[in-house]
């Protein structure tokens, strides 16, 4: 694609801001409502990624702005050891939605400290401190949640955490131990287990794992997967943490990922969907492991803990999960949004996997559909012709990834708006395949 001029307003922007990822989008967003953004210069941007995920209920949904005013005319922060009528009304909202062990919750702001404190509290009750995670995993930029975060960002900034091991995640489309194609048999699973026990110290605390691995390419844990994990912790005494930061609330068309195996984690953390785009995370574990940690002396305070603000908000989310039935929405609108993918699948030979549950799915590019080698030059051509027409879509372009679109719109998005999304997808894909040709 030929590179256009920096306007004005990004110069000035790079002059003054810290560069954290890579370049800065073109566009300056001037307001966000609903399924759209608003550019100060008059465009209408369809958004394919909720924001950061994090919107799953659309920009500016009226409950959430309601929740904030309410929240500003009570209290929006608090000394951290008080506690405000909405932070204890959210824990027990919470605890109500869930199964019996998940009963006990802790309120902070992002996802990184959200599985900070389940890998803390698995320490501390364990007494071990090896943690095992799946390469492409993603769990957070704080020391702690990055050592077993397995993807290039864990490049040039030092050593991770002590203890720190990792296993093949199931990528059936591209098996990463050679042995399956398109289906997965969780060899994988067992073999990882393996290396791992060959690596370890005998110090083992916790598992931390995403139901779908999302920055790695939406690799979805299959079918049973996670009931077979789950067991194999239980054999070595490691405790199951399950990072749903981008699956609950309704993301997958379940309220959490994990009900559709019938399994209940150790701990289950939250955050980019239970804040609908406020700071607003969660860990979530038993009664008895509370208990125990609370017994040692466990401590974990951060200068915006159980914020009232943030929980009123939390309240909302819940309402609206519930009463616009937004997991039965994403399963319909998913299967719908799935469906006219398969149908660009047939028309363009570069797109070689579409996989996913409800409203989270990628579609991977390549260049050859027999080989399956990646193209994520071409892919990344395609987003950007699809932010020109309108469409703002994610791009994973880790290398050996191959370039897979993450496609995670809001929860209530219409017929007609994934249609414009399809559509522009069909303009963008036919220019970019144009370009690469000449």
């Amino acid at each position: 694609m030929e590179k256009t001029e920096k306007p004005a307003w990004l110069k000035e922007a790079e002059d003054s801001l810290i560069r954290y990822c890579g370049d800065f989008s073109p566009l300056m967003i001037a307001r966000a409502d609903g399924s759209y953004l608003y550019t100060t210069d008059g465009k209408k941007i369809l958004d394919f990624t909720s924001g950061q995920m994090c919107s799953v209920f659309g920009h500016n949904h009226p409950a959430i702005l309601k929740a904030m005013a309410e929240a500003g005319q009570q209290s929006i922060h608090l000394l951290s050891t008080m506690l405000s009528p909405a932070v204890v009304e959210l824990s027990r909202k919470l605890a109500d939605l869930l199964p019996e062990g998940l009963d006990k919750c802790l309120f902070i702001n992002t996802g990184s400290e959200s599985n900070e404190v389940a890998l803390r509290m698995a320490k501390l009750t364990t007494g071990g401190f090896e943690v095992i995670g799946f390469v492409g995993s993603w769990h957070g930029m704080t020391s702690g949640a990055q050592g077993s975060t397995y993807s290039y960002t864990r490049r040039g900034y030092g050593p991770a955490m002590p203890g720190s091991l990792a296993i093949p995640a199931p990528y059936a489309y591209r098996c990463p131990i050679s042995h399956c194609r398109d289906t997965c048999d969780h060899t994988c699973l067992e073999a990882g287990m393996a290396l791992a026990d060959r690596q370890s110290v005998g110090a083992y605390a916790a598992f931390i794992a995403e139901p779908v691995l999302s920055a790695a390419g939406i690799i979805d844990l299959p079918t049973d997967y996670l009931r077979k994990l789950k067991l194999r912790c239980e054999e070595r005494g490691l405790l199951l943490i399950l990072d749903e930061a981008q699956t609950a609330f309704g993301r997958l068309g379940l309220n959490f990922a994990f009900e559709r195996d019938g399994i209940v984690p150790d701990f289950l953390t939250l955050s980019k969907t239970l804040g609908g785009g406020i700071p607003l995370a969660s860990t979530i574990t038993s009664k008895a492991i509370e208990e125990d940690c609370y017994r040692k002396g466990f401590l974990n305070i951060t200068s915006h803990i159980s914020d009232p603000l943030p929980a009123h908000v939390g309240l909302a989310m819940i309402a609206v999960l519930l009463e616009e039935k937004m997991a039965e929405r994403a399963a319909e609108q998913g299967a719908y949004l799935l469906q006219q993918l398969k149908q660009l699948q047939q028309k363009y030979e570069c797109i070689g996997d579409i996989r996913g549950r409800g409203l989270l799915l990628g579609v991977e590019i390549v260049k050859d559909r027999e080989t399956r080698e990646p193209d994520p030059d071409l892919g990344h051509s395609i987003s950007e012709y699809c932010l020109q027409n309108g469409l703002s879509m994610n791009i994973v372009r880790v290398k050996g990834m191959g370039g897979v679109f993450r496609i995670a719109p809001p929860l209530n998005v219409s017929r007609d708006e994934i249609d414009l999304g399809i559509s522009i997808m069909d303009t963008s894909i036919a220019r970019a395949l144009d370009n690469s040709s000449t």
